[in-house]
C-alpha cells in the first residue's frame, strides 16, 4: 500500500521506493527470449528463440556435473532403475 500511497495519480511505480527495493529480485527476466533492441539482436547473429533454446539445452548438459553420491546409493538406484525399466517393458 506504501507504493500506492507513493504515486500520484497519472505518476508510474518505475521511481517509487517499493519498486526500487524489489526490482532485482521481484522481475523475472526471460532466458530464451531476447529483449535486446533490433540492432543488436541482428550483430548477435538474429537468433530466434528456438536457435536460442537449442544453444542453451547444449551448454547446460556440456557443463553438467554429477552431483557426489554415496557409491552404495548409486547403486541402489541403478538397480531401482533396471527393475522398473523390466518391469514397464513386461507390461507393455
Amino acid at each position: 500500500m506504501d507504493a500506492l500511497r507513493e504515486v500520484e495519480p497519472g505518476g508510474h511505480f518505475l521511481g517509487a521506493a517499493h519498486t526500487q527495493r524489489n526490482f532485482e529480485t521481484a522481475l523475472w527476466r526471460p532466458t530464451i527470449w531476447d529483449t535486446t533492441t533490433y540492432e543488436q539482436w541482428t550483430e548477435e547473429g538474429a537468433l530466434d528463440a528456438a536457435q536460442r533454446a537449442n544453444a542453451m539445452w547444449k551448454r547446460c548438459l556440456a557443463e553438467y556435473e554429477a552431483p557426489l553420491l554415496d557409491p552404495a546409493l548409486g547403486e541402489a538406484l541403478e538397480e531401482y532403475r533396471n527393475r522398473r525399466v523390466a518391469e514397464i517393458r513386461a507390461a507393455s
